[in-house]
């Protein structure tokens, strides 16, 4: 008879997003009348830019003729999107990452959870607390992270890195020495920042302890300030102690489209033995790459009029993110965020839990956000909005909360 990997018996509850747009039906399903209006889940709602579609439409001309037809794609991806990236997101930044360096796929997501097979099961991870949950479950169900406790929600082998208003939402060095340190910045859900020293002083305690750092840069585009890094290459050192996933979903509209990639440097290695090497072998034997279309359409997001076409996507969600900080903060609440990320983080009022700020904002507002505690322990009593809404709804729905 065949057995369940009972490490999937061990998550709590379903996924976050999961039991947010559960809750939304039901409750649009009670009150048809009513125009509930989703500032939840981090999904674009702008059409892709004109310069992806005419790439995406010549591609698709081009698997219509013998000639130019393509089948599998390379394993690391396609040679002129990966000297695309490696030039424009690296080279150009002064960052040391060549293009074999690069492993196109179908987003940071799959990645990010993908990544952990080839650590050895008895490795201990140390996240951000409040995180993206998928770092922590992908682990849960390879079985790394010991046994969750209800109390605390918390995993017995994972180190929590807190994120609170004390400490500007950003980690510390942990006491306990961690082996994989995931870190993702800007930050979702906090939309918190770190500068180019801070995060350097992570890539020298990595190096010095022979710990790997996980870099998620999936919201680099939203970048504002001088001093924030756009990659963790940047920093020296970080060849030989970090990997780094990017996305081309918040960037360039592409969460229905899908494409990302994972950058695993030459020089990383653990015990003598080349990370890169391992991540492809995974690669090759796992995955069949991302469509010939799809990369197509990731280069155009590196030509002049894609670059252009997208700043003005980025300025469009950025816009949003402005109207909800300045609009809470006006209306009285604590908030952060919203500066370098198309995330505003907020502080329950009246000392509301997550979820009941989450019912009290769908009742009298008709209004979805994300409830902090389902990022981590430390995200209770906050609350999640998202910039990636349209103008007018954004506009719609911060009018709705100002009068609860």
């Amino acid at each position: 008879m065949f057995k369940l990997n009972q490490n999937y018996l061990k998550l709590p509850g379903s996924y976050l997003f999961s039991t947010v747009g559960r809750k939304q039906r039901e409750y649009e399903a009670a009150h048809p009348d009513k125009k509930v209006i989703r500032l939840s889940i981090g999904d674009v709602t702008q059409p892709l830019a004109p310069a992806i579609l005419e790439a995406m439409h010549k591609a698709v001309d081009e698997m219509g003729h013998a000639e130019t037809f393509r089948g599998y794609a390379p394993d690391l991806g396609y040679e002129f999107l990966r000297n695309a990236i490696a030039k424009s997101d690296y080279q150009d930044r002064g960052a040391d990452i060549s293009p074999d360096e690069i492993f196109v796929s179908d987003g940071a997501k799959c990645d990010s959870g993908n990544i952990q097979e080839i650590f050895s099961l008895d490795v201990k991870i140390a996240v951000c607390d409040p995180v993206y949950p998928v770092y922590v479950d992908s682990n849960v169900m390879a079985g790394r992270t010991g046994v969750y406790d209800t109390k605390t929600e918390t995993w017995s082998n994972v180190i929590y890195m807190p994120c609170t208003a004390e400490n500007g939402f950003a980690p510390e060095i942990p006491r306990e020495t961690p082996d994989v340190i995931y870190l993702c910045f800007p930050n979702n859900p906090t939309g918190s920042a770190i500068t180019k020293d801070r995060l350097q002083e992570w890539v020298d305690y990595a190096g010095k302890v022979g710990a790997l750092i996980i870099y998620d840069a999936a919201y680099e585009a939203y970048i504002s300030q001088e001093d924030v890094p756009h990659t963790i290459y940047e920093c020296p050192g970080a060849r030989e102690c970090a990997i780094e996933l990017k996305s081309f979903s918040k960037n360039a509209g592409f969460t229905g489209v899908r494409l990302g990639y994972t950058v695993v440097p030459k020089d990383l290695k653990c015990q003598g033995t080349p990370l890169h090497s391992l991540w492809a072998r995974r690669h090759g034997t796992k995955y069949n790459g991302a469509p010939y279309i799809v990369q197509r359409a990731g280069e155009a997001v590196y030509s002049q009029e894609g670059k252009e076409q997208l700043r003005a996507q980025v300025a469009y969600y950025m816009k949003n993110a402005r109207v909800i900080l300045e609009s809470l903060k006006g209306a009285g609440y604590t908030v952060s965020g919203g500066v370098n990320a198309p995330y505003i983080w907020l502080k329950t009022p009246d000392k509301m839990t997550s979820w009941e700020f989450f019912d009290c904002l769908l009742e009298k507002a008709n209004v979805v956000g994300t409830p902090g505690s389902g990022f981590g322990p430390s995200g209770e009593g906050y609350f999640r909005l998202t910039a990636f809404g349209s103008y007018e709804n954004t506009v719609e729905a911060l009018e709705r909360i100002k009068n609860m």
